[in-house]
């Protein structure tokens, strides 16, 4: 019988979809959940599985199509439902069962000769935050891979974070459920393992069993596990992509050909475990490396440029459609201010030296959160957060400070908590922490949420003044220009040397007026440009 495949109800009002990709083309015999196109909606890109197994038999839309919501999208003929056209037809399908029916008994004989196993599906768990799905960045192993407990396993992108899956179990890798770029749903599956249950073969019982088993432990002795993608730690990855090494060409000295650095060092070296050359392969090296040269001379000739173009998904996405919601959303207004942190700058170099280590790391950040938490103590608005349609105003008790961190992953926003309650060192900490795992892309979701007022430190790289963009729901935001020595005028009218940085807010103009704002960057600047004006301030 030929079935209909209706395109279900993606839900979020959407009523069409583009084709992205056909996973399969007429002819092709599918199975239940099997995945069958990818179609991209105006929210995500989705994956249409099979409900039921089958024959493909018309494709409705081509690569690219716009395709509607509860029309067909493709049919299928279904196994065991098809009508009897013949003694032929008939016996095919038969003949085929019979065929699997004897592998599966074939495959269970030998499974149990040898050890129990199982193939258990590991399903992706619940990350926190609501978040339904997430993109599969890439695979740290291949299908035919032994793992170890705890090894990672793929890297996944929210639309918070990146996040890394580890093996719960031992085993070796029986299926992977997803292709790179592809979204993987929630307490779906994620990857299929080949879990041992016994982990010695039953006693032998006759001479041949013996003479049996011998050969097959030898072979899975000497053969690498090593099918595809290289197994590596993301650490020992990293260095090859920054040594621009394809880790698949590096021996790997661990078990089941895990690569470690020390391989790639041997590697680049020319030190690898290689089997010399014979005479024949020397004299021909010269003449095929001529010609491998020619090759790529007659390639690059005729290369032409192309455009690339690539999805905006995870952090990217998300902060696009934070940034428009917010400017279309919030009358914004900036305000500039300069301020001289001459005394600031040698107040932190006196104490650089004595407080400063691996896990604390005294940069200006500290200093410009905590006299910033004094000052909102006094202008509560400026910690504020107003509702939807501007009815009612939230003065927020706890001062979550955020801080815009360019990462590998795009721009996310950490904050700090509760700064009003944490002395100067401990705020350094937890922003050494936050740096650090937000430079790796690898921030708890809880770090990235209940965030009350902004710092975008673009001085780093190099700019004075910017226009900020708020980050909703908050009201407010402020953008640190580069420290630079520029010549002012003292109280005594003789130019000196002094370290200046400007300063550029924007407010959320519904709940901030000028005056408000202006009023608590001269408070804030006070407390900068006079440190000790901010100790005592402290509590």
């Amino acid at each position: 019988m030929i079935k209909d495949f209706i395109l279900p109800d993606i839900g979020e009002g959407v009523v069409e979809c583009e084709l992205v990709e056909w996973l399969v083309k007429e002819g092709d015999t599918v199975v239940e959940d099997q995945p069958i196109a990818d179609v991209m909606t105006d929210k995500a890109l989705v994956q249409i599985p099979a409900p039921f197994a089958g024959v493909v038999t018309k494709l409705y839309y081509a690569k690219g199509d716009i395709a509607n919501v509860h029309a067909p999208l493709y049919a299928v003929q279904i196994e065991g439902a098809v009508e009897i056209a013949g003694e032929e037809s008939a016996t095919e399908p038969a003949a085929t069962t019979a065929k699997v029916t004897e592998s599966v008994a074939a495959t269970t004989v030998n499974t149990s000769s040898s050890s129990s196993v199982s193939i258990e599906e590991f399903l992706l768990p619940d990350i926190g935050e609501g978040i339904v799905e997430c993109e599969l960045v890439e695979w740290l192993v291949s299908e035919g891979d032994w793992v170890e407990e705890d090894q990672p396993i793929a890297d996944v992108m929210t639309d918070k974070a990146l996040v890394q899956i580890p093996a719960i179990k031992a085993g070796k890798i029986a299926k992977l459920h997803y292709r790179k770029g592809q979204l993987a749903k929630v307490h779906a599956p994620l990857f299929a393992i080949e879990v041992e249950l016994a982990a010695s073969a039953p006693a032998a019982t006759n001479t041949d069993t013996v003479a049996n088993a011998a050969p097959t432990a030898q072979t899975v002795n000497a053969e690498p596990a090593r099918q595809g993608k290289a197994l590596a730690s993301p650490a020992v990855r990293r260095m090859a992509r920054s040594l621009d090494i394809d880790l698949s060409q590096v021996p790997g000295t661990g078990k089941h050909g895990r690569v470690y650095k020390e391989d790639i060092t041997r590697f680049q070296q020319g030190a690898s475990n290689v089997s010399a050359p014979s005479a024949t392969q020397v004299k021909e090296a010269p003449v095929q490396a001529t010609q491998a040269s020619q090759t790529q001379v007659q390639t690059s000739t005729v290369t032409q440029r192309a455009d690339t173009v690539e999805p905006i998904r995870g952090v990217k996405a998300v902060m696009a459609r934070m940034m428009v919601e917010s400017v279309s959303s919030i009358p914004h207004f900036t305000y500039c201010e300069e301020f001289d942190l001459t005394d600031l700058v040698a107040l932190r170099e006196s104490m650089k030296v004595k407080y400063s280590s691996d896990e604390v790391k005294l940069t200006m950040m500290p200093f410009f959160m905590k006299s910033m938490s004094l000052a909102l103590s006094q202008f509560p608005v400026m910690n504020s957060q107003v509702n939807a349609d501007c009815t009612e105003l939230t003065y927020k008790a706890r001062h979550n400070i955020g801080m815009a961190v360019d990462s590998k992953v795009g721009l996310l926003v950490p904050n700090i908590k509760d700064v009003q309650d944490k002395s100067i060192l401990e705020v350094a900490a937890e922003i050494t922490r936050l740096t650090q795992a937000a430079r790796s892309g690898r921030v708890a979701p809880a770090d990235l949420k209940d965030g009350t007022i902004s710092i975008s430190n673009i001085g780093a790289l190099g700019g004075t003044v910017a226009t900020p963009i708020i980050n909703k729901p908050e009201v407010a935001i402020v953008a640190l220009g580069k420290l630079q020595t520029l010549p002012r005028f003292n109280a005594k009218g003789e130019v000196e040397a002094r370290q200046i940085m400007q300063v550029s807010w924007s407010g959320d103009h519904r709940v901030i007026d000028g005056g408000t704002i202006a009023r608590f960057c001269n408070l804030w600047k006070q407390y900068l440009e006079q440190p000790q004006e901010m100790l005592l301030a402290m509590r």
